[in-house]
């Protein structure tokens, strides 16, 4: 039995890993903005779930949550780093307090929650986290440069963090998932106040109300949790773990298109070195 600790269950993948763990027979804190909407999986394992509201924001609630995590299971063996909400914009489009909010939630909330529980994993030498990151990172659509910027920012900090804390016991998995059947395109999507014209047949084409994707994604929530469980049970965890058959397409064809401009261009990278 192990541990976790989970941000954003309220809803969509969060709640199906709550729910997967729990199921498992491991310890769950499983936190919301809103306590509330976590109290039928607290009802339901009474024993080993612990409800504990959460805005990834507020520094102070993240220091709470784990004292209460320590408290009550003696520690945290997995962090899942979840919360987070989407943003679609034009770059130039984008409020400055838009921008700023979005990275404090998906970016720097997880670096504070990261910093939270480290010192009791290096002292136990050992633990795992998993930072849920998005395709997005690696296709970066029009209309999704901040979101895909805060996600880009938390695989570049969880590469890095992998190779600090392995040589500890510690793995750090980045999670990669494509589209899954949650409420991720509907209620935890926002976007920009300004659209500008200039802007309709790249970033306008994935505003809110000319996106048709939300209730047709093809993604098993419960089947992602499944793949995620897997991940922190393995002996030798992926640094990077794709989720989605849409995802895994995007990937390899990004790659591909990303190592033919490589080559394209060989000559000219190459041609930078000083004469001899």
């Amino acid at each position: 039995m192990s541990t976790w600790l989970i941000t954003g269950c309220s809803t969509g993948l969060g709640r199906a890993l709550a729910r997967t763990v729990l199921a498992q027979g491991h310890n769950a804190v499983i936190t919301a903005r809103d306590e509330n909407t976590l109290q039928d999986l607290a009802a339901e394992y009474p024993e080993t779930a612990l409800a504990a509201s959460l805005d990834v924001t507020d520094r102070g609630q993240i220091s709470d949550v784990v004292e209460r995590a320590q408290g009550r299971f003696g520690g945290i063996d997995v962090l899942v780093n979840n919360a987070g909400y989407g943003y679609r914009a034009a770059v130039e489009e984008a409020a400055d307090a838009d921008i700023r909010l979005l990275f404090d939630t998906n970016f720097f909330g997880a670096v504070d929650m990261i910093k939270a529980v480290l010192p009791d994993m290096r002292s136990k030498r050992s633990g795992a986290i998993l930072n849920i990151s998005s395709i997005g990172a690696r296709i970066s659509p029009a209309g999704s440069g901040y979101y895909s910027a805060t996600k880009a920012a938390l695989e570049g900090l969880s590469g890095s963090l992998n190779k600090e804390l392995r040589p500890l016991g510690i793995t750090v998995t980045a999670i990669e998932p494509g589209a899954f059947r949650t409420d991720f395109a509907g209620r935890s999507l926002t976007q920009s106040a300004t659209a500008i014209d200039d802007y309709a047949e790249t970033a306008g084409k994935r505003r809110k109300e000319n996106d048709t994707v939300h209730g047709t994604q093809p993604g098993d929530p419960m089947k992602a949790a499944a793949a995620m469980l897997s991940v922190v049970e393995s002996p030798n965890p992926p640094s990077l773990l794709v989720l989605g058959q849409d995802a895994f397409d995007a990937f390899a064809a990004v790659a591909d298109a990303q190592r033919d401009e490589l080559d394209q261009w060989r000559e000219t990278s190459l041609g930078t070195g000083l004469d001899a």
